[in-house]
């Protein structure tokens, strides 16, 4: 892997977004990209809010200078934190919407890196947030979800129903973070009720994986997808790296479905790593 894009709201910069995405950055020899859109609609304060309150063109003024240089800190931050740990690094900044902006940055990237709680807004919105829903419904690269508290990767989880996209953001993983790959990892795959503990194209989904996890432990399960799946990831501890197929708008999947991301990052907090082929 070459380029990381690590995706900051300058106004409220997330730390953990930051010690993953060095920490990944340092294991991959990467070149680290902080991204901070500069939303021209997005501030700290509510301008219509001020204007009715009868603030004057000067207040708004200063208000304005000092969301300026907290994202100028923000991306000092960034910088500092690069340069201590060594990393090859550049900041971008640009205008334009935030999402435009990331989706864009996201065409020239190996992988992205984003807090789950990211909104470029002025209000909290619990995950999924819909700038993250937004995000992962059009980037053009594997992303990376992280939680708000930042913790080393200790295990990797790989949710497998047998579909393609579940393959794929395997296969992404394997090539984008080989250094984790003496990481434990287990294989997770859910069946309907009744339906055996058969894995699905259980010969070549071994064959492959024994290729790019040799030591991988198998968990076939019967129960309601959703459910189980939360049930066992909540036993794994916040060091579990969940790897996710599909997350795309009207994609039929037996369970690696737009919903399901969705369900984990409400559920959960736990980095989550998504890729879905186009």
């Amino acid at each position: 892997m070459k380029k990381i894009a690590a995706i900051f709201d300058g106004l409220k910069f997330s730390d953990s977004t930051l010690n993953y995405a060095v920490g990944i950055a340092k294991e991959q020899s990467a070149h680290l990209t902080g991204i901070f859109p500069d939303d021209f609609i997005y501030n700290s304060f509510n301008i219509n809010k001020l204007i009715s309150a009868g603030a004057t063109a000067e207040k708004i003024a200063q208000m304005e200078e000092l969301d300026k240089k907290k994202r100028d800190d923000s991306a000092l931050l960034f910088g500092n934190a690069c340069t201590n740990a060594g990393l090859p690094y550049s900041v971008h900044r640009d205008k334009s919407i935030a999402i435009q902006e990331v989706l864009h940055e996201s065409i020239y990237a190996d992988l992205m890196v984003i807090n789950t709680t990211e909104t470029f807004q002025l209000k909290e919105q619990a995950p999924p947030t819909d700038f993250i829903r937004s995000l992962l419904s059009e980037v053009q690269c594997p992303v990376l979800l992280v939680p708000p508290v930042h913790t080393p990767f200790t295990k990797i989880v790989l949710l497998y129903d047998g579909e393609p996209s579940s393959v794929f953001a395997i296969k992404m993983c394997c090539y984008l973070l080989p250094a984790l790959r003496n990481l434990p990892v287990q294989v997770i795959s859910v069946n309907d009720p009744g339906a055996g503990l058969q894995l699905d194209d259980n010969k070549l989904m071994r064959e492959f994986l024994t290729l790019h996890f040799p030591h991988a432990e198998y968990k076939v399960l019967n129960g309601r997808v959703e459910q189980t799946v939360l049930e066992e990831l909540k036993a794994q501890g916040p060091g579990a790296l969940t790897v996710l197929g599909a997350y795309r708008r009207g994609m039929v999947s037996r369970w690696l479905r737009e919903s399901m991301a969705d369900f984990l990052m409400r559920e959960l907090s736990l980095p989550l790593f998504i890729a879905h082929n186009k």
